[in-house]
């Protein structure tokens, strides 16, 4: 495996525990009054969503690199759904 495709792999692996992390304190209200910063029990939802869907972007990175598929910006998101969605 390149050092590229580790990279990707690994800043997926992050944001999908963040994901979790962040799941678990939006549902888990107990935890939430242990965090000075959170002065109010709330859900952060779309912070789970944003960082899962980094995992899943960063994971396509990796896998379309396996496959000497390289994208770049500008739109390197759209970029890599559309080399993606063809393999």
């Amino acid at each position: 495996m390149d050092s590229d495709t580790k990279l990707y792999l690994e800043r997926a692996g992050n944001e999908l525990k963040l994901a979790e992390i962040i799941m678990q304190m939006s549902i888990n209200k107990d935890l939430q009054t242990k965090i000075p910063a959170i002065d109010k029990p709330d859900t952060y939802f779309s912070s789970v969503i944003s960082h899962a869907y980094y995992s899943i972007f960063y994971t396509a990175k990796a896998y379309l690199i396996v496959k000497r598929i390289i994208t770049k910006a500008p739109e390197e998101h759209k970029k890599t759904y559309d080399e993606f969605k063809v393999i």
